[in-house]
């Protein structure tokens, strides 16, 4: 979403990416919310696996709470998502490298003045009136560029994820109606709970009528078991029978954004920013705004010649200000509901279904859950008071 929105604005631009391909290894459970996305960029079945219509939150004694919601969301394709942006910068005007490795930042007078770039063919000294850093958790080059990224061990999920299919979607008749855990496609779900999976939760996001995303996010290594030993429980559990086609791992980090995103003549985005949802863990959305604020702002200031930190922070406080500004409200709702206790989940899943055929909406949650902690309900004042919603 930089190069892409950085070409629009008519500089030169080079991606690099140091795999081979663009969008391998998937680190996601590709599940975004459609409206946002259609704000971004526009949709193509080519990359959409699933049309979500609504989430389906499970307490930890089976009892679920559905959120219905037709049409609300997307489960993508990442690996051919990832490869039509870099194709839609390369349309913009952007130049594209793969295999190509930044190793080290040119420094001129305190400023960042370009990165040494290692490809096959040997390494390649390129000069760069901007450098924005997208290369991930505790990324390496807003290290290199003075920016401490390094994530301290509360401070992150630590994330396994399996493809799974053969998923049977055959409800089981003997479950009662708000028990019956049988995966559907059309459905999103979270599964909450300290034996599921502690400081976090599990997922399963469809990618088609028998596939899906099933992963667990855990708050670090709890008494000796690590994320893959909860999953592989849970998936006992759960999704007995069903196939593991890929695994992928990785770390979430869940605090909140940077509190520096830029330098003279650089940036930090997305992961590398920790600009993540600090409640769900979820980056796709927030690293394409973020990717698309840094873009104008370096187009435009490489334009006008002035790369000052002065004139890059436009950056960091147009995101605080569109995103940024509500994560320290969505932290404390995070820290407050993760002392919440197995039973008070349970309880609030029962008062929530006594609400009969109202329709439930994720505020509706929220506000149900928080009366067992009063003093969280101003934090999410604060963020209906931002336009937060999801």
């Amino acid at each position: 979403m930089a190069a892409r929105t950085a070409a629009q604005q008519g500089v030169d631009v080079l991606m690099i990416e140091k795999r081979q391909e663009i969008g391998v290894p998937v680190r996601c459970a590709e599940g975004v919310s459609k409206r946002a996305l259609a704000e971004l960029t526009e949709l193509d079945p080519k990359w959409i696996c699933a049309e979500i219509h609504g989430g389906r939150i499970h307490s930890p004694d089976g009892t679920f709470i559905t959120i219905d919601e037709p049409g609300s969301g997307l489960v993508l394709e990442r690996k051919i998502f990832d490869r039509e942006l870099a194709a839609q910068a390369v349309k913009s005007g952007a130049e594209v490298w793969v295999k190509a490795r930044a190793v080290d930042l040119i420094k001129e007078n305190g400023s960042i003045a370009g990165a040494v770039v290692r490809r096959p063919d040997g390494e390649h000294s390129i000069r760069a009136k901007v450098v924005i850093a997208a290369d991930g958790v505790e990324s390496r080059v807003a290290k290199w560029a003075g920016i401490d990224t390094t994530c301290k061990p509360h401070e992150v999920d630590t994330c396994v994820q399996y493809l799974m299919t053969g998923i049977n979607n055959k409800a089981d008749s003997s479950a009662t109606q708000h028990t019956a855990s049988a995966f559907d496609p059309a459905y999103c779900d979270f599964y909450l709970g300290h034996e599921v999976a502690p400081r976090g939760y599990a997922w399963i996001f469809p990618k088609g009528h028998d596939t899906a995303n099933v992963g667990t996010g855990i708050g670090g290594n709890i008494d000796g078991r690590t994320a893959i030993d909860y999953l592989d429980k849970f998936v006992e559990k759960e999704l007995p029978g069903a196939s593991i086609l890929a695994m992928v791992v990785g770390c979430v980090p869940v605090t909140g954004t940077l509190p520096e995103l830029a330098r003279d003549g650089f940036m930090v985005v997305g992961d590398a920013a920790h600009q993540n949802d600090p409640v769900s863990g979820g980056g796709i959305i927030n690293s394409m705004i973020a990717g698309q604020i840094a873009g104008e702002v370096a187009g435009q200031a490489a334009r006008n010649g002035n790369v000052s930190y002065a004139t890059l922070a436009e950056y960091q406080k147009r995101w605080h200000r569109q995103v940024g500004r509500t994560f320290r409200h969505l932290r404390r709702l995070r820290e407050g509901i993760l002392k919440f206790s197995d039973k008070t989940l349970d309880d609030i899943a029962k008062v929530l279904l006594k609400a009969g055929s109202k329709k439930l909406s994720l505020i509706d949650i929220f506000w149900t859950a928080l009366r067992n902690d009063p003093k969280l309900l101003l934090e999410l004042r604060h963020l209906i008071s931002m336009g937060w919603s999801q």
